[in-house]
């Protein structure tokens, strides 16, 4: 099963990721750049090197270093880097790769399994486990509220993470669907408060938006995105990215799901003096008893 040249190259290594690579190793004034390109990210990296560089208080030649200090030879080698993966962000299934040619059954599921597999592999290699651990520690916190809300195709996900944390521990719902119905679940939200976000390629810009009203109302925000990274990252305190390409026409949400499974053993495991009286409770309730 092929894989796009623009994704094979962007796999693990976007520009993003780069700058969070780098960051500490940066100057306090190419740390301004960084800030200014993330928060507007990729747009403003499209701009002229004046425009870039303003947007972060800083003079083009820093702009410059900035760039070359997260590997770039040149400005428009840079800007040929975010177009490629602006393209990749936006594709439409019908942009992507689609091979009709004759497969001998079997030998579809070994090639289409293999590519999942790959994704799994990647998704561990780019999660550092102490970013995972802090997620999970805070989902641990039973009084703490926890918010999940997911998009067209991800949304089915963040429901089977609300089924199962509902059981481990209380004050976990997901939002509505609606717009105007999950605007008003807002109003339920407090500082500190956790809110898991899925979000993929092509990127949902009412949860985009959602993310904008919850970050303003001080709750952490979880985002879990593909590697092109969903610009709802601007607000978010934990970023899970996961691999969803399968160079076809179907991005997969395996990986995505896995993560969603791996938060709900590890959380079940930190919380389980809570958890196992709750699961008692509700199986007693299940059978009828008093």
């Amino acid at each position: 099963m092929g894989t796009s040249p623009a994704e094979s190259g962007l796999r693990g290594s976007t520009i993003e990721a780069k700058v969070h690579g780098a960051m500490q190793d940066l100057t306090p004034a190419e740390r301004r750049v960084a800030r200014a390109l993330l928060a507007s990210y990729p747009t403003i990296g499209l701009a002229p090197v004046s425009e870039f560089a303003a947007a972060g208080g800083a003079s083009a030649a820093t702009a410059l270093r900035f760039v070359s200090s997260i590997g770039f030879s040149s400005y428009p080698e840079f800007q040929r880097r975010l177009r490629q993966e602006l393209d990749e962000r936006i594709k439409s299934p019908l942009e992507k790769p689609h091979t009709a040619e004759p497969v001998e059954r079997r030998r579809f599921m070994d090639i289409f399994f293999a590519r999942a597999e790959r994704n799994l592999r990647e998704t561990l290699a780019r999660i550092p486990a102490s970013e995972f651990e802090a997620v999970c520690q805070r989902l641990a916190m039973p009084k703490t509220g926890c918010h999940v809300i997911g998009g067209r195709f991800t949304d089915a996900i963040a429901a089977y993470l609300v089924a199962h944390l509902q059981i481990v521990r209380p004050n976990v719902r997901r939002l509505d669907p609606r717009t105007a119905s999950r605007v008003d679940q807002l109003t339920d939200v407090r500082p500190g408060d956790l809110a898991i976000v899925f979000d993929i390629r092509r990127y949902d810009p009412e949860l985009v938006a959602t993310a904008r009203l919850l970050a303003a109302r001080r709750a952490n925000i979880v985002l879990v995105t593909d590697f092109w990274i969903s610009p709802i990252s601007q607000h978010a305190k934990f970023v899970l990215p996961g691999a969803i390409g399968t160079g076809r026409t179907w991005d997969s949400g395996l990986a995505l799901f896995a993560l969603a499974e791996a938060m709900i053993a590890r959380v079940t495991d930190l919380l389980w003096d809570v958890a196992e009286g709750r699961i008692r409770d509700i199986e007693a309730l299940h059978r009828g008893d008093p």
